[in-house]
């Protein structure tokens, strides 16, 4: 179900982007001197306006995803606390299971009778 829905929004973002880049594909020079736009040391000539959106579109991607794993830094760390006091609570149940086994089998002594095995008194 997961597949069919990723797929149906691949398909819906290709619709979109297939015709963006076909009715964009002229050529453009970019100025990346926000003072002197005509400095021909920082402007790419000649390149296709698609590229700069598509460009641009996965630069935010990438910006927006670093953002994100930055800010849910806190509860990775809390999650990575929990797993290792879990795990240590697991190893510390398993050891007092191992003790209680090993000590029914070689107990002689009198110990308390099970709850089906009642008396009145």
């Amino acid at each position: 179900m997961t597949r069919f829905i990723k797929n149906l929004i691949l398909l819906a973002i290709a619709v979109v982007l297939v015709p963006l880049s076909v009715a964009n594909r002229h050529t453009v020079s970019l100025a990346l001197n926000p003072f002197d736009p005509q400095d021909p040391r920082l402007t790419i000539p000649d390149i296709p306006l698609f590229w700069i959106i598509f460009a641009s579109l996965g630069c935010g991607i990438i910006v927006g995803g670093i953002g994100s794993w930055a800010k849910q830094g806190r509860w990775r760390k809390e999650a990575r606390v929990k797993r290792r006091e879990a795990d240590r609570w697991h190893k510390e149940a398993d050891q007092l299971r191992e003790l209680t086994t090993d000590g029914q089998g070689s107990s002689t002594t009198a110990s308390l009778p099970r709850p089906g095995n009642r008396t009145a008194a």
